[in-house]
């Protein structure tokens, strides 16, 4: 999957609308220190969130939403689950070369 630099919200949207039903590895930065890493499939996309299930114990679903602006900004990154690339470059990395 390749890794797409981004810097609006809509092209945010308008890719992660292509992905509905692909599964994605979502790393939420919830502050204070604490990170949450979940596996779950792209379900919905609204006008200012999208919708990942993931599958909890027991067999149990629950639906996590999550902003765009939060992906642009990178406190929520989005990986291919094969690979374990980036799926979208947060803002602050667009620049950095290495």
């Amino acid at each position: 999957m390749e890794e797409l630099a981004v810097n609006h919200v809509e092209e945010i949207h308008e890719h992660l609308s292509q992905m509905v039903g692909q599964r994605v590895k979502v790393k939420a930065n919830m502050g204070r220190t604490r990170v949450i890493e979940r596996m779950g499939t792209i379900k919905t996309v609204h006008p200012a969130v999208f919708i990942v299930e993931v599958n909890e114990r027991r067999g149990r679903t629950s639906r996590q939403s999550y902003q765009y602006v939060d992906v642009l900004t990178g406190s929520v990154e989005l990986f291919d689950p094969e690979s374990g690339e980036h799926i979208f470059t947060p803002l602050g990395n667009q620049s950095e070369e290495h």
